[in-house]
């Protein structure tokens, strides 16, 4: 077992006036480490452990196993400060912690629509026979209905200690801006049976809500678990709603980005989540959803939801439209055709392609037959992983040379910069899908390009002189792709630029 845990003082706090209580995390995946590192920047102790002996090696190296702005730093930081430890060993944890977070994965069924629970048991199984004191188990996962109650008794089984209580403090974190959402987030919720249990709880966020006015809602089990299913079910029911908007604006010729601004405007809608494009992906809205509708069905409300699986088919159905403008654009055969693919991730400030609308229109242009080759700022390692089949360029230019369309699927805020006359001198091709809305159609049409994106009426590349129009010869092409891949693949240099139509928070 791995234990790098040691040094940490008294083996428990309790008893100690005014002394704050020791954290564990179980489960350092995304959202454990996350709160893992964060804890620890707020001044607690914190050991976090994991079955998995490489990412916990990993950790305690000061290296975080995935990209997330600002999230190495402070991994570093507290390391060096002595708050932070990593750990294989759920005896060892057990003894340190007066809080303990469950913080494990709950993804989709293989081949079912409901949320695979496994994980959660077990982790409480491991923790579960070695709570010999009282302590406050805390799930932070998104679950069903139901599962908190399920738990509370399994620990009140199985631990030997008396006092062994569950809490539940869903997270909402988006992936890019996470460290800020938990150091500030934007409300807090207790799902309690107990006054003690809320105690603990504020105890824990004191740090927070003393310097800042965080709402803090306190709940029953149930309400607690509803509400983060229920906000992922709301913000993804938005951004259906847009795309099916769209899908009406591509009917009548309209544009879907003026409406969209349009409806923003209206303070009860706002322009949140109100951004058409190829839709949404990612570790948490697709299965959400999807467990969601399941738990509905078993508990006999099924009907309630059915709502959802429209909003489920609006968003898959975007990822074919695009792979339609596409095929347009070249003809109506993909065939043997060059594509390049700009972006991996399931959004931008991220290295996730879980479920990422990006890499599944990109296996559905190559299941066409066409070339498509891909490249991402920060998830190419990831992407190649999942999507070994497709090629990959270091650069946006080697991406996009000799392409006959280009095809912008994650809005990184480097793809919004890109030089369209510089990118046209390489490219076969001078038509780009823009399935997020993140470039300026005037100015690629100025260039020379052809503009295309759901929802909107086809723009054609605005007259150019002759002169100003550089087409790559077969040479000149070569040249282009030799020294693209030459380059060095850029360092991604912040957060995109907010929606101007509304402000919009990227979607997590």
């Amino acid at each position: 077992m791995r234990n790098t845990a040691q040094g940490f003082g008294p083996e428990t706090n309790e008893g100690g006036a005014g002394a704050r209580p020791r954290l564990t995390v179980i489960g350092t995946g995304y959202l454990g480490a996350t709160h893992a590192v964060c804890m620890a920047e707020l001044g607690f102790e914190v050991l976090a452990v994991d079955v998995d002996a490489a990412k916990i090696d990993r950790l305690a190296r000061g290296e975080v196993p995935f990209f997330e702005p600002g999230l190495d730093e402070l991994l570093r930081s507290n390391l060096a400060a002595g708050r932070l430890r990593f750990t294989t060993s759920f005896e060892q944890v057990a003894a340190f912690g007066d809080v303990h977070f469950l913080c494990v994965g709950t993804p989709q069924q293989p081949g079912g629509q409901g949320a695979d629970l496994s994980y959660l048991h077990g982790a409480v199984s491991a923790l579960a026979p070695h709570l010999r004191r009282r302590c406050l188990v805390v799930g932070k996962s998104t679950v069903p209905v139901g599962t908190a109650a399920a738990l509370a008794a399994r620990l009140t089984a199985e631990a030997p200690a008396e006092g062994v209580e569950l809490a539940w403090n869903p997270e909402f974190l988006r992936e890019g801006f996470a460290v800020d959402d938990t150091l500030r987030p934007d409300r807090l919720v207790f799902g309690v049976a107990s006054a003690s249990a809320e105690d603990t709880l504020r105890a824990v966020y004191a740090p927070i809500t003393s310097r800042q006015d965080t709402p803090v809602i306190v709940a029953d089990f149930a309400t607690a678990e509803l509400v983060k299913v229920a906000a992922n079910s709301f913000l993804a029911t938005k951004i259906s709603y847009i795309n099916a908007m769209a899908e009406v604006c591509e009917s009548v010729d309209a544009d879907v980005t003026t409406l969209a601004r349009a409806l923003s405007l209206d303070d009860r809608i706002g322009g949140k989540f109100l951004r058409p494009g190829v839709g949404f992906g990612g570790g948490c809205l697709p299965k959400d959803i999807r467990a969601f509708l399941a738990r509905a069905d078993e508990l006999g409300v099924g009907h309630s939801l059915t709502f959802l699986r429209e909003v489920d088919e609006i968003n898959l159905r975007r990822r074919e439209r695009v792979v339609e403008l596409a095929r347009a654009a070249v003809g109506g055969s993909l065939a043997g055709r060059r594509v390049a693919v700009l972006g991996a991730s399931f959004k931008p400030n991220s290295d996730d392609v879980r479920d990422s609308p990006a890499l599944a229109v990109a296996g559905l242009l190559a299941s066409e037959g066409a070339a498509v080759t891909v490249y991402d700022p920060m998830a190419m390692d990831n992407a190649r992983k999942a999507r070994p089949e497709l090629s990959y360029a270091p650069s946006v230019t080697a991406a996009v040379t000799g392409s006959e369309v280009t095809v912008l699927l994650t809005e990184w805020a480097e793809f919004a910069e890109l030089d369209p006359a510089a990118l046209g001198g390489v490219a076969a091709g001078q038509t780009v899908v823009d399935a997020r809305h993140a470039l300026d159609p005037a100015r690629w049409r100025l260039a020379g390009w052809t503009y295309l994106a759901p929802g909107r009426p086809a723009m054609p590349a605005a007259a150019v002189p002759a002169a100003r129009r550089r087409r790559p010869t077969p040479r000149r092409a070569r040249a282009a792709f030799s020294a693209a891949q030459a380059c060095p693949v850029r360092a991604h240099p912040g957060p995109p630029p907010a929606w101007r139509g509304g402000g919009a928070r990227r979607w997590g």
